[in-house]
């Protein structure tokens, strides 16, 4: 299983939210590259980059530090966070992101992503999945939807999408527990797809039960910030 790391942008230093609030803030580096390249030291393949900026304005902020990671580090980097129109997701490709992460602009304009999908080639998107209560929410997990999370999953599946992270916003940034039962019923129901856990993981022991349950990566924030999880932790999972 593929460990992902996330690094959240504002103002181009490393913070972090909790369920998507912008007035609880931390900050955990000045300087995000710096922490990248620790990752990618500890063995690490990949990184999750979120321009919290961005999410908030509707178009894409903290390319620059896009950017700078993908030139000095060979982290497989996805990115999001504002991405509204094509000429942000040319913005984000050009500056370097293997993967342009989107989220709601699949739910409430399915015609754009579509003809992004076929422009670009599905296999460059890594779809976010927002749920709560088996339902998909958007606008930074504001806004409820009645869309079953299922059938989300398969209509992009038919467009091409092969690489979909689901977050439980019930459980990000509270180091609480992944949702197993979620992401059981998910991988039960789509076993091809290459899914990616994310949110609430708080312990090596959480990255262990969700591989065990077939999840084939998981993306990781809080709990590496907090020490819960230690890049040596990481180091000893890769080399498993």
């Amino acid at each position: 299983m593929d460990i992902i790391p996330a690094i959240d942008i504002i103002d181009g230093k490393c913070v972090r939210l909790e369920q998507g609030d912008y007035n609880k803030i931390s900050l955990y580096h000045k300087e995000p590259l710096e922490v990248a390249k620790k990752f990618e030291d500890a063995g690490l393949k990949r990184l999750h980059l979120v321009d919290l900026d961005g999410a908030k304005a509707g178009a894409v902020k903290n390319w620059k530090v896009l950017d700078s990671i993908a030139a000095k580090t060979s982290l497989i980097i996805d990115f999001g966070g504002g991405i509204k129109t094509e000429k942000d997701v040319e913005i984000v490709f050009n500056s370097g992101a293997a993967l342009a992460t989107v989220g709601s602009i699949a739910v409430k304009n399915e015609e754009e992503f579509v003809k992004w999908l076929l422009k670009f080639g599905a296999e460059k998107f890594l779809l976010g999945a927002d749920v709560k209560n088996e339902k998909i929410t958007v606008s930074g997990w504001q806004e409820e939807t009645k869309i079953w999370v299922y059938d989300f999953i398969q209509k992009y599946i038919d467009h091409g999408i092969q690489q979909i992270f689901c977050t439980d916003v019930s459980k990000d940034g509270k180091l609480e527990g992944p949702s197993f039962d979620l992401y059981k019923n998910i991988i039960s129901k789509f076993p091809e797809l290459f899914l990616i856990a994310s949110g609430g993981v708080s312990s090596a022991d959480d990255l262990k039960k969700l591989e065990e349950i077939g999840c084939k990566a998981a993306i990781v924030g809080k709990a590496i910030y907090e020490n819960r999880i230690t890049l040596g932790d990481l180091k000893k999972i890769n080399s498993q």
